[in-house]
């Protein structure tokens, strides 16, 4: 049990600017291990976000509810994921080839191609939770907690699916970089999943789950294509665009079904 909650304790400590009240100690085989948890530590992300949403449009109207929940996340997360994204538009939107592209990724600055992409995506998000909370605000609350826990979830498959290909000593996320975990992991990961969809117990929720895991097969083979597998970057972009999807493909089904 300590064993785990140092996992626990480390995955928080990467993905989040949340303060560990203890000293924990580290190494790659722990963050490796601490992999399990990612998803439990957006199952949190999202509670909080959902939070700050219900309060926020209580005090003010559900606009500026969804902008102050957006900055929220960012500050809570210290934009990591959405870096990842930005790092991705670069270097696929302005390099050619593996070496080119991956020397792109490496580069902290911002290009063009991010500046568009991020700016591009939180519109979309923006509108989409928007379009959600006119329909049904208390669902949606639940809506963003699924997102951000089956996002983090699908993003983590990615360990799981395809090959690492970035040089780990450079490797912003080289603790990944380690071999996949036994399958009892991989289900640790996914009960934050089934224990997020509890908040609302909708069978339409599932189409939904499945076109965020489509966007990260099609990004999935996408990478492959282009540099052989996946970076951290590449995660941090699926987390992202599985998250907006989740939203879309929730739009979809409260429409049609």
């Amino acid at each position: 049990m300590k064993n785990e909650l140092i996992y626990f304790a480390t995955a928080l400590m990467f993905f989040t600017r949340i303060p560990v009240p203890f000293t924990i100690p580290y190494s790659g085989e722990i963050m490796n291990r601490s992999q399990k948890y990612f998803a439990w530590v957006g199952l949190l992300v999202g509670f909080v976000n959902a939070v700050v949403l219900y309060l926020s449009y209580h005090l003010f109207n559900l606009d500026i509810a969804i902008v102050l929940m957006m900055i929220s996340s960012v500050l809570l997360t210290g934009a990591f994921h959405e870096d990842g994204f930005t790092d991705v538009c670069d270097s696929f939107g302005g390099g050619y080839g593996k070496e080119k592209i991956l020397t792109i990724m490496k580069d902290s600055r911002v290009g063009a191609y991010g500046a568009v992409g991020i700016i591009l995506l939180f519109a979309l998000k923006f509108f989409s939770i928007q379009a959600l909370g006119n329909i049904d605000f208390v669902k949606t609350l639940g809506i963003v907690i699924i997102a951000h826990t089956s996002s983090r979830f699908i993003s983590g498959t990615m360990i799981y699916t395809h090959r690492y290909v970035t040089d780990i000593d450079v490797s912003k996320s080289k603790p990944l970089a380690n071999k996949p975990l036994d399958g009892t992991a991989l289900i640790v990961s996914g009960i934050s999943v089934l224990v997020s969809f509890l908040l609302i117990p909708d069978w339409r929720l599932i189409p939904a789950f499945i076109l965020a895991y489509l966007g990260k097969i099609c990004m999935g083979w996408y990478f492959k294509k282009h540099i052989g597998g996946y970076t951290g970057d590449c995660l941090g972009a699926v987390q992202q665009v599985s998250e907006v999807l989740f939203y879309l493909g929730t739009m979809i089904v409260w429409k049609f079904i």
